[in-house]
């Protein structure tokens, strides 16, 4: 559904300039039995959401599928400002600003995308993006590493309970650099990573601890005393974060007495469609003390000679610039439409449109999990608090239950024994703000049908 920016005024001047009296009278060679009649069925009064989700609601009715998925990729709605403004050829065809005075548009989206990001975070600085939250998570265990000066030792210690993907990911990219990443086990009936799982990783000293928050369980950790005890034994502190979940929830830049050194996350729910897993954008933070290790670059504000407000790049990092072999990061043209896209919908929700984006997330979230509970056989895998996401241990199969779902199209669910052996079997469901309440009703019902002709078996 296209934005239309046009207000009555703004067409009554057009027609006005043109010498028209109707937008009809432009169209008056078509016939008049030929012409739109409007749009029937659909209701007045409605939001945008609203006639998103009644559309969407007919479309399902040919088949399309309800999602259920969360998992790092959330089905989040996106106004229709968003994609209708970054596509404009200003956005869509621009390179990396390299000549400033050619690209104060850019710069100025880069410098907004990085103020906001801050603000999210709560830390002092923000790149202007990487180009997936598993290899934002990457960079900011090589730029802990290589930040950290009282821990020679690059052990990275990475609770379980991080996204298996990002794991492999982060695995994949720092294991030809002499980086160690101990894997720290989590608590089965919480689903949290606890102190005293830290320090089953032994005395030897790590250079970083990341924490995410929420976990991939969907599980809040208790951050704080996380934080400070990686700060007692001198190592960093790396926050793996959903940034719709900061609308609600500590800022890592406030985690325990110091806050957190480094922040990073997947930035598909801030205006990206789920579009088969990309293109997405990664973004990363950090304090100021760690700036200099940052990837990426930063778009900086500042003044003319003749006090005129200006952008323009004040930290790249990059390997053909004149840091070459000491440069911390490929990154260059990155992610800047993504960029464009989570700056847009952020300006356009604003603080209040993105905590009440959340608490709907949760709530929905939350009322899905309690009607399956009322399952028999089904209940909840932790009863740590949670956001956005939640762990259920089932009675059968998940893989066979969820194939079940599928032929009655709905995603249900992401398959946590696949990953998770000991858990199985479970599922980690997601309903967003876009699930009504019949959907999460579709879903009890086609869940108990799959249930009992399971045991029927």
């Amino acid at each position: 559904m296209p934005f239309i920016p046009h207000t009555d005024d703004d067409i009554a001047g057009m027609l006005d300039a043109i010498g028209v009296e109707r937008i009809d009278d432009l169209f008056d060679e078509i016939p008049t039995e030929l012409r739109a009649k409007g749009l029937e069925g659909i209701p007045d009064g409605l939001s945008e959401m609203e006639v998103a989700q009644l559309l969407q609601a007919r479309a399902r009715e040919d088949g399309q599928a309800l999602c259920f998925i969360g998992a790092g990729a959330y089905d989040h709605h996106i106004p229709a400002a968003v994609w209708q403004i970054t596509t404009r050829g200003e956005f869509y065809s621009a390179y990396t600003p390299y000549q400033a005075e050619a690209s104060q548009g850019t710069l100025q989206v880069l410098y907004e995308f990085q103020s906001m990001m801050t603000a999210l975070t709560g830390l002092d600085v923000s790149n202007a993006s990487l180009y997936d939250g598993a290899s934002a998570l990457a960079e900011a265990v090589l730029m802990a590493v290589r930040a950290n000066r009282k821990v020679k030792n690059a052990r990275v210690l990475m609770p379980r309970s991080v996204h298996p993907f990002y794991r492999r990911t982060v695995r994949s990219i720092v294991r030809h650099q002499g980086i160690e990443l101990v894997e720290v086990d989590f608590d089965h009936r919480t689903g949290q990573t606890r102190v005293a799982d830290c320090e089953a990783a032994g005395d030897e000293p790590f250079a970083a601890l990341v924490i995410p928050q929420p976990n991939f369980f969907g599980v809040l950790e208790d951050v704080d005393a996380l934080t400070d005890w990686a700060h007692a034994r001198d190592a960093l502190v790396i926050g793996v974060v959903n940034p719709v979940a900061l609308a609600l929830l500590s800022p890592p830049g406030d985690w325990g007495s110091e806050g957190a050194d480094i922040a990073c996350g997947e930035g598909q729910p801030l205006g990206m469609p789920l579009a088969s897993g990309g293109p997405y954008l990664g973004f990363l933070c950090c304090t100021q003390a760690q700036i200099r290790q940052l990837p990426g670059r930063i778009a900086g504000k500042t003044l003319d000679a003749d006090g005129k407000v200006g952008y323009t790049l004040t930290l790249q990092a990059r390997e053909q610039h004149i840091r070459r072999s000491k440069a911390t990061s490929n990154i260059c043209t990155n992610q800047g439409l993504l960029v464009t896209a989570a700056t847009i919908h952020m300006s356009i929700l604003g603080a209040e449109g993105l905590e009440r984006v959340a608490a709907a997330c949760h709530a929905n979230t939350s009322r899905l999990a309690d009607s399956l509970c009322e399952i028999n056989g089904v209940e909840p895998l932790f009863d740590a608090p949670a956001f956005h996401e939640r762990a259920l241990r089932l009675p059968a199969p998940a893989a066979n239950i969820l194939s079940d779902l599928a032929a009655n199209d709905i995603l249900g669910g992401f398959d946590l024994g696949r990953e998770y052996p000991e858990l199985d079997p479970a599922l980690l469901v997601c309903a967003t703000e876009l699930r009504t309440d019949a959907d999460i009703a579709a879903y009890r019902e086609a869940m108990a049908r799959a249930l009992a002709i399971a045991d029927a078996a």
